[in-house]
């Protein structure tokens, strides 16, 4: 009987033991491990999904479908798959170069910096924000605020501020991460006047290719009042092998 107990008791003491094993090692963590974490948690060494993004207005909304590729930092493509006007659309990153595949004109169109702040795809999210050009690890400072809770979570606040190297829009960026599972549930954005101008939200935990994501993605801007974009991820696929030659200007008019 009182080995029994015991087993009991030390169970019960290793059952408390490893969250705070796990909240302190979280400690040593630098801003900037966070950030890392967070990123890599939602983009694995490779992804492939399908996505849906739905363009919320007041008197009207509307729905795309696309599939998507990325492989670490440098590459991605988006392909749009529906509604038929936008269908066969591509979006291309390779390493700092992005490209535009328009089937109605049949031509590839390569975006300059400037426009990386414009919307995308007449979404709330900037070019920026789905093709990713900017990295959010390597191409801002960041700075631990302290912790805060989020959607009932408690989360790490981090301030993130762009390197004077780094074309990015946006004056400074305050992200709000899960220390448990290291997915990023809010984000601020802020313009170069110290002005709140988007609010993006991440919800629905959902496991998905294997491990946990936010599988709901919602950017509000602030001074358009019913005004939304949501993305969706329906599936997801990580660490399945792409090759570099994937990521080419050729590639994408043949995509399917």
């Amino acid at each position: 009987m009182k080995s029994i107990q015991f087993l009991k008791f030390t169970t019960g003491i290793i059952i408390l033991i490893i969250p705070l094993m796990t909240i302190f090692s979280q400690q040593n963590l630098s801003a900037t491990d966070i950030v890392k974490k967070a990123d890599d948690n939602m983009r694995g060494e490779t992804s492939q999904a399908n996505i849906t993004i739905k363009i919320i207005r007041p008197t009207w909304s509307r729905e795309m479908n696309m599939k998507t590729w990325s492989k670490g930092d440098d590459y991605s493509m988006i392909l749009i798959t529906s509604p038929a006007r936008e269908k066969g659309t591509v979006f291309l990153k390779r390493i700092k170069e992005v490209w535009n595949w328009v089937p109605s004109i049949e031509r590839n169109i390569k975006l300059p910096p400037s426009m990386m702040s414009q919307s995308w795809m007449g979404t709330d999210f900037t070019n920026d924000d789905l093709v990713k050009e900017a990295s959010s690890v390597t191409d801002y400072e960041h700075t631990l605020l302290g912790n805060e809770t989020v959607f009932d979570k408690d989360c790490f606040k981090i301030q993130m501020i762009p390197k004077p190297s780094a074309a990015i829009v946006w004056e400074k960026v305050i992200v709000w991460i899960d220390i448990v599972d290291f997915l990023q549930l809010k984000a601020e954005f802020y313009d170069e006047d110290g002005e709140l101008v988007n609010i993006m939200n991440s919800s629905d935990i959902k496991e998905l290719g294997g491990r946990k994501i936010t599988s709901k993605i919602e950017m509000f801007p602030v001074d358009k009042k019913g005004n939304s974009t949501v993305i969706l991820y329906n599936n997801i696929l990580f660490d399945v092998p792409i090759n570099d030659n994937f990521f080419t200007t050729r590639n994408m008019k043949q995509l399917k």
